[in-house]
């Protein structure tokens, strides 16, 4: 296996995120915004927090949205978007105005109806997936897994469910991007089993 381009956006928890790729079976995870990297990596990991706009500047910077394109949409390597590194996926995010995203899943990143539950969503929650995946199987049947966010991704590619005021995509899949809104490096066995199995992972 080649090394894991874990993608510094300004915008991740990047030190836990190195932690439980390593901690999952990595041998060889390099935290970049180098474009030259992102093009040679096996695999690439976007993690985020904050704000939807705040990564997706990050991600213009150095021309690494034009490395991510190469090696994610051209090259098909796998990728995994980490909460607001899985809101990126969406045409457009709606947090603070309108901002363009990635688009490789399409729909809209918007605030989560939560009705009367708490707003930011923060905590353990359940995760059930909505069809058979290598890498979203360690969810199955249904998850506890750690979430911190107050946006989702309204799209047609849900590939897991969670329930938190309304019913959302709490992981999103297609060829070979997956997304997913929770932490895998905050959710303790099950995280680390998910990472596992995106090690692996060939498309």
């Amino acid at each position: 296996m080649g090394f894991i381009a874990l993608i510094d956006a300004g915008a991740g928890n990047l030190r836990s995120a190195v932690r439980a790729l390593l901690a999952a079976g990595a041998a060889d995870v390099r935290v970049t915004g180098d474009p030259a990297l992102v093009r040679a990596a096996d695999r690439i990991v976007l993690p985020g927090q904050g704000a939807f706009a705040a990564c997706m500047a990050g991600l213009a910077r150095e021309d690494l949205h034009a490395a991510l394109e190469h090696t994610v949409r051209t090259q098909g390597r796998p990728f995994l978007g980490i909460c607001v590194g899985m809101q990126v996926l969406a045409a457009r995010g709606l947090e603070h105005g309108e901002t363009a995203g990635l688009g490789w899943i399409g729909g809209d990143c918007r605030l989560l109806q939560a009705g009367a539950e708490r707003l930011p969503h923060i905590g353990w929650n359940q995760a059930t997936p909505a069809r058979a995946h290598p890498v979203l199987d360690a969810l199955a049947p249904s998850a506890f897994v750690y979430f911190a966010h107050s946006y989702v991704l309204d799209g047609e590619a849900g590939a897991a469910w969670t329930e938190h005021g309304e019913r959302f995509a709490s992981a999103v899949a297609r060829d070979n991007i997956l997304g997913v809104q929770f932490h895998p490096e905050k959710s303790q066995r099950v995280g680390l089993a998910l990472l596992a199995r995106f090690l692996s992972w060939r498309p």
